[in-house]
């Protein structure tokens, strides 16, 4: 798969995944990140999300992460925005550049993005049916005929994006090759999940 240089201004937050062709909404409220989201409409309108390591500050990074367009931005009266990012491809860290803004940039090598080739039949069925029993296990309302109703890239990618997994499984997901690893590994993860309750980490909330 090639790859190209780019230099991306990123945010990192845990448990926040983006993939190409999905979209991740954003309310952006801390100081650094509306400076982010100003100088990214101002030029290219490209974010790159990224997870961090650990709580440090600033916190070690993975290296993969996804950038994404701002396709919708609501400016609020206070400063505030809501953001609706769509994803264009991972990406991977090389080395991180000394900035003088208040958020980080990094030097990236951004990964080409083909269309995914479909699941096989059984692989789909499998998914859909440990998610039916992750679902049932934690409680969860789900409106299965609308999940009956997304292709394969939409279902896989939308579970890896909103399951309730820790930030190393999240970034297993983002990291999987191809649509069929990243099946198998979510159908893992939610057997080993649902065996060990409250090994999770709590379901992501973007304040």
């Amino acid at each position: 798969m090639g790859a190209r240089p780019s230099r991306l201004s990123i945010f990192p937050l845990g448990g926040a995944l983006l993939f190409p062709r999905m979209q991740l909404p954003l309310h952006i409220f801390e100081p650094r990140y509306r400076a982010l989201v100003s100088d990214s409409m101002a030029r290219d309108r490209r974010i790159g999300m990224i997870q961090p390591k650990g709580p440090g500050e600033p916190p070690d990074l993975f290296a993969i992460g996804c950038v994404g367009r701002i396709a919708h931005v609501e400016a609020l009266d206070d400063g505030r925005y809501n953001i609706v990012l769509e994803g264009l491809a991972r990406f991977r860290m090389v080395a991180e550049i000394a900035a003088t803004t208040p958020f980080r940039q990094v030097e990236a090598e951004i990964e080409d993005a083909p269309e995914e080739p479909p699941l096989a039949p059984v692989r789909r069925a499998a998914l859909e049916s440990e998610s039916r029993r992750f679902a049932d296990a934690q409680g969860y309302a789900v409106d299965w005929g609308a999940v009956a109703r997304l292709d394969d890239e939409a279902l896989v990618n939308g579970i890896a994006q909103i399951a309730p997994f820790d930030v190393a499984a999240k970034q297993a997901l983002l990291e999987a090759d191809g649509l069929d690893d990243r099946c198998d590994l979510i159908i893992q993860l939610m057997q080993f999940f649902g065996r060990h309750q409250g090994d999770a980490g709590e379901p992501v909330t973007l304040q």
